[in-house]
């Protein structure tokens, strides 16, 4: 068995699942989960039609590099999108969805022969991120993400806290914007801040933008590529981007997404994939063809998520610490002025027994670091059902926080 399998950590779900087996939630009220970030909204008739119209396709094997079709509606997505330039035949590979991507990029450009080989990811995070870096031989260095006045929403990823000897042996760097679970959008300067670091360690950056097309201001996020080139780096040097559709087109049962960048770790990464089995299904790759092409139905979709937090942000903040984020579909809401010691797993297992509403509890998405865990006090909340769904979900943790104020009022 490979020993490296032992170094991983429970994922965060089945760490909740556990600790919900035994509890009895209040019968009388319908069970609401905003605990798991999987879009519930409607696939788009598009992308359904495209698919089903294209199941003869499953007749041929795919090739792994995709069909150029999708190569070349993916690229054109990219330069409607970013205004960035990309060659189809080169710096554009598609992927089963970007978790698994993710994941098989670090074996990819890896090289676990240094004893100190590093991966840098902020913290709280992405689980593949970690699962990644050490099933491929390293060792990990978490970046935490901490509350920044001067912010939109008040988090960024405090890169600089890493010592530079950590960076030195950094081989791969994981960045989330917009962020999860903090809905925080990365700027120039910060891309300016690691593009300069990554020239002098030789590091590859793996920009994970999955989240980019789920926005609530007039602008849409800045990402990694469009970044890129306004700062005169049009080859992309060591930096491959991430984008999915699961999130931009409710299709996270598609599994498809892109990788775009540089074109010399593509090629390895391409060598890689053909030998791990990674091609994309045909018919998927029709349906992704539609999804790339098709702007109205995101633009729906993001004005139902506007909708979603209009109607619930403004009724948590009566209690908890929490604004709209920068983007994504996540609330990261601060609970440790509510809850006795902080505590965010009792919290979130007090108002799962008596409200029947899923939340994530912040320390299970983050490791300590620099002496904290910086998901501690923090939790989670999808808002990816329904308006009403969501809402009612809201009402009920405003009446669960009051309800436990005036039980501590009346036990103290």
């Amino acid at each position: 068995m490979n020993p490296l399998l032992q170094r991983l950590h429970p994922y965060p779900f089945e760490r909740l699942r556990e600790l919900t087996r035994d509890i009895t939630s209040n019968p009388a009220l319908k069970p609401i989960s905003l605990g798991l970030g999987e879009p519930k909204h409607a696939t788009p008739e598009v992308i359904q039609r495209a698919l089903v119209d294209s199941l003869s396709g499953l007749a041929t094997y795919p090739a792994t590099a995709g069909e150029p079709a999708l190569r070349r509606a993916i690229a054109h997505w990219v330069r409607r999108r970013y205004g960035v330039g990309l060659d189809e035949q080169t710096q554009v590979l598609p992927v089963n969805g970007s978790r698994e991507a993710l994941f098989a990029l670090a074996q990819t450009v890896i090289d676990p022969a240094p004893a100190n080989a590093t991966v840098v990811c902020p913290n709280p995070f992405y689980q593949i991120y970690e699962g990644a870096a050490l099933l491929a031989g390293a060792q990990v260095a978490y970046a935490n993400n901490t509350s920044q006045p001067n912010r939109a929403n008040g988090f960024s990823t405090d890169w600089r806290s890493i010592a530079d000897s950590t960076w030195a042996d950094t081989q791969l760097l994981y960045v989330c914007s917009p962020g999860n679970p903090t809905g925080a959008v990365m700027t120039l300067a910060e891309w300016e801040w690691l593009f300069a670091l990554s020239d002098r360690h030789g590091f590859v950056i793996a920009a994970d933008e999955c989240y980019s097309e789920i926005y609530f201001g007039d602008e849409p996020p800045l990402g990694s590529l469009q970044a890129a080139v306004q700062l005169g780096r049009t080859g992309f040097s060591n930096l491959v981007a991430f984008s999915s559709l699961s999130k931009r087109s409710n299709v996270p049962g598609l599994r498809s997404g892109f990788v775009a960048g540089d074109a010399a770790i593509l090629k390895n990464f391409l060598l890689y994939r053909t030998y791990h089995g990674s091609a994309m299904n045909p018919a998927v790759q029709r349906a992704s063809i539609a999804a790339w092409s098709d702007e109205a139905h995101v633009v729906a979709n993001r004005q139902l998520y506007r909708h979603k937090f209009d109607q619930v942000t403004p009724v948590l903040a009566q209690v908890l610490g929490v604004s709209s984020p920068d983007a994504g579909f996540y609330l990261w809401a601060d609970v440790s002025r509510v809850w006795p010691g902080g505590d965010d797993v009792a919290f979130a297992l007090a108002l799962l027994a008596q409200y029947n509403v899923t939340v994530l509890p912040g320390s299970f998405l983050a490791r300590e670091a620099q002496g904290v865990n910086p998901g501690a006090g923090h939790v989670r909340l999808a808002l990816v059902a329904g308006v009403a769904e969501c809402a009612e979900a809201a009402h009920r943790i405003v009446a669960f926080v009051k309800s436990a104020r005036i039980g501590a009022h009346f036990s103290g």
